[in-house]
């Protein structure tokens, strides 16, 4: 899932996963951190959900996905697109 917050000249973007699904450390990874799995590993919530924010220009479209243990790299069902390989977020 996918969570938006408009500010001034960026979007604000918080990406949602279960805390469990898949089992292991997930990051995003994106055009926005140059697809480094370092930059935004989800993190747990108390709500049982894990979670990473980007902060991310206004008005852009940025192709991004998840990946998690045993190099299995997965997209978001609530994306805005798909692209064919990858997910996208248009802020």
């Amino acid at each position: 899932m996918l969570e938006r917050k408009q500010l001034k000249d960026r979007t604000q973007v918080t990406f949602v996963l279960p805390a469990d699904t898949p089992d292991g450390p997930v990051s995003v990874v994106g055009e926005f951190n140059h697809w480094n799995p370092a930059a935004h590993p989800l993190e747990p919530q108390g709500n049982g959900t894990r979670t990473a924010r980007v902060s991310l220009p206004a008005h852009t479209s940025q192709a991004f996905r998840y990946l998690a243990a045993d190099d299995y790299w997965f997209n978001d069902e609530h994306a805005d697109h798909h692209d064919g390989t990858n997910s996208r977020i248009h802020t």
